[in-house]
């Protein structure tokens, strides 16, 4: 395929640039884009004329921005360049300050295919493939399977002790061969997953600028203003179907990392493609940099973000609107935008401003939210009762806690049929001042006011537990070791089997860890975590602990709303999506005390979910994609991206 300026033509060879070049007086050298395939045995004349126009254009009006016309650069036939080769394109002969265009030759075969991440199979190339695409010479001569390469690579993943190295070696797969990337992960989940997103990923965003190689993803700073659709446009894949945006004020636990939160969107659609089989190539990572408050960063020469402070107010919110408006005119009102790891104040702000206009979830307010459900859901099973037979107290206010609160208490409410302000009473929340309380509500951020109860003043948690008497603990404050053993063994004390959710991201900001609740508890708990913790052995009882994390959602409710066509969220959806994850959990994981199902089969959970979502969404008259298939879990996992090298022709 021949491109230029995004014009293609089919099975063609590039001729009709030639000597011509070097024959005439050229202005500055200059080198076009074009994109060749080595199949076509015949020249379009098409082709040869289009470029010979294009070149003659360059030579005539192509300059340097310090010569006149008359200030041109006299080419000789002769060559520059050792060996004998013509310096066809002039860029050899060009000087540092005169300006050329990039030449970019890109084939279906030979060695740029084994630099195309898309296509690239590496030592899994035919012997008759290799033949076909030019490929003899260019690799050893044995033929391997993927299973092979497989196996192969996780032996040399295991090797690295450090989690950074591996996370490093993931990305370099993945930006070598991409389908080996998801065949690695898809079939390595539960060892892997804790490599490319948290706790991982946390460190790779802090020291991102060292570690940048090239990009993954869109960079939408404030120098693009009034330029979004056009850098939109700039990205090479053009049915997007979903975006995961950020503006790295909140990442994880971590704080403020500005434009070096790009790994959290690169991370999420890799477990958008891997878990929720979303294509990869329909998946857009963007970070929108506004500055960073981060001063660390602001004096590291390697950062790669704006050296200035956040702008916030009117110049954030017109730059987040043209980048809202500008993803629905190039990409349409289908495409699944993803807030991530937005700061508080934003966060609730653009759900609330652009939920009914676009298509849109934030995953730490709604996707938090619907995994917590879906444990709390499948505790039940241990601790017996109903949501409503509960009281639940959590440590943070922010976006995960009031979002998981809210939705518990939709659901309370609708097994109740009581009103949703009712349900609320039974949950109370402790943020950085202590209990949120009434007279509390004039100094309190808008969206912790449904939360303000009629109670007195508590400043600490512990003292929290031992006034409200919960049976459900959740920490969602990214405050790291705030169980403390006297709230743990003030829960224990309380209950028979406290429910504890020590969700905070990543590890070290972890509210406790598995073996302080199995330890301080007596074994008694019912413990999840955000991040992942190895099995705990107290009294010669093993102790596996579940992961409350977001991947067990996310990945399947977005395929649930592309599969139907979805055009906007709805909370019943996100309720569908937690009581479908909650069925996966057996008896034999009960047993062991996990309230989620091993991630070992989250592709058949994510296809489940989708199916419970996209019922929903036809049920809401919200979805497009008509008629409705008749099996949607079926039609789910027929929608789903397999990593399966195809055959070439």
């Amino acid at each position: 395929m021949f491109s230029l300026n995004g014009s293609s033509f089919l099975n063609n060879t590039l001729t009709g640039v030639s000597k011509s070049l070097t024959q005439r007086k050229l202005s500055a050298p200059s080198v076009v884009v074009a994109s060749v395939s080595s199949n076509g045995n015949a020249a379009d004349r098409n082709v040869s004329v289009l470029m010979e126009n294009t070149l003659k254009e360059m030579r005539e009006n192509a300059l340097s921005p310090s010569q006149s016309q008359s200030q041109v650069t006299d080419i000789q036939p002769a060559s520059t360049v050792g060996g004998g080769v013509e310096d066809v394109y002039g860029e050899d002969t060009a000087t540092e300050d005169q300006y050329i265009t990039p030449w970019t030759v890109t084939v279906a075969s030979g060695y740029p295919l084994l630099r195309d991440p898309h296509y690239n199979k590496g030592l899994a190339f035919t012997v008759k493939e290799r033949d076909a695409h030019f490929l003899r010479g260019l690799l050893p001569p044995v033929v391997v399977s993927q299973e092979l390469q497989v196996k192969k690579m996780m032996a040399n993943m295991r090797q690295y002790q450090v989690p950074l190295q591996r996370y490093m070696a993931m990305m370099d797969l993945q930006e070598r061969n991409e389908r080996l990337f998801y065949k690695l992960l898809i079939e390595n989940v539960e060892e892997l997953l804790p490599v490319v997103y948290t706790p991982t990923v946390g460190e790779a965003c802090q020291k991102y600028g060292s570690i940048f190689r090239q990009p993954q993803g869109l960079f939408i700073s404030l120098k693009e203003k009034g330029r979004i659709l056009e850098v939109l446009r700039n990205w090479p894949e053009k049915k997007i179907q979903v975006i995961v945006v950020t503006d790295g004020e909140r990442i994880l636990g971590l704080g403020d990392l500005g434009c070096q939160g790009m790994g959290i969107p690169v991370g999420k659609l890799s477990l958008y493609s891997a878990l929720g089989g979303i294509r990869p190539s329909a998946c857009l990572p963007v970070t929108i940099d506004v500055g960073t408050n981060n001063e660390q960063l602001l004096n590291d020469e390697f950062y790669i973000g704006l050296r200035r402070r956040r702008a916030t107010g009117q110049e954030y919110a017109e730059l987040l609107d043209e980048f809202m408006n500008a993803v629905k005119q190039n990409y349409g009102e289908k495409v699944l935008i993803q807030f991530e790891d937005f700061a508080n104040h934003n966060a609730f702000d653009l759900l609330a401003k652009y939920g009914t206009t676009h298509l849109v979830f934030n995953d730490d307010i709604q996707g938090t939210a619907s995994v917590v459900l879906a444990g709390l859901i499948t505790a039940l099973n241990l601790v017996g009762g109903t949501l409503s037979d509960h009281r639940f107290l959590f440590l943070g206010a922010g976006e995960a806690g009031t979002g998981i609160a809210e939705l518990i208490a939709l659901e309370i409410s609708k097994q109740t049929n009581v009103p949703v302000e009712e349900a609320r009473k039974k949950i109370f929340l402790v943020d950085s001042k202590g209990l949120i309380v009434k007279s509390r509500v004039e100094s309190l951020q808008h969206f912790k006011r449904p939360w303000a109860h009629e109670h007195e003043p508590v400043r600490t948690l512990l003292d929290a537990v031992k006034v409200i008497k919960p049976t459900i603990l959740i920490g969602s404050s990214g405050a790291g070791r705030t169980f403390t053993k006297e709230v743990v063994e003030a829960m224990s004390a309380l209950n028979e089997k406290p429910v504890i959710l020590a969700l905070s991201n990543p590890t070290s900001q972890s509210e406790c860890t598995a073996e302080e609740a199995y330890t301080w508890s007596e074994g008694r708990a019912i413990f999840a975590s955000g991040s992942p913790f190895s099995p705990v052995e107290y009294n010669g009882k093993f102790y596996a602990s579940g992961q409350a994390n977001n991947a067990y959602i996310f990945p399947g409710f977005g395929l649930g709303l592309i599969i139907s066509g979805a055009i906007r969220v709805h909370d019943d959806m996100l309720l569908a999506a937690s009581e479908a994850l909650a069925e996966q959990v057996s008896q034999e994981n009960l047993d062991k005390g996990l309230i989620y199902p091993p991630f070992s089969n989250i592709r058949k959970i994510s296809a489940q979910i989708a199916a419970r979502v996209a019922a929903k969404a036809y049920e809401l008259g919200l979805a497009t994609r008509l008629p409705q298939p008749e099996n949607l879990e079926k039609y789910a996992e027929s929608c789903m991206y397999s990593p399966n090298y195809r055959n070439y022709r």
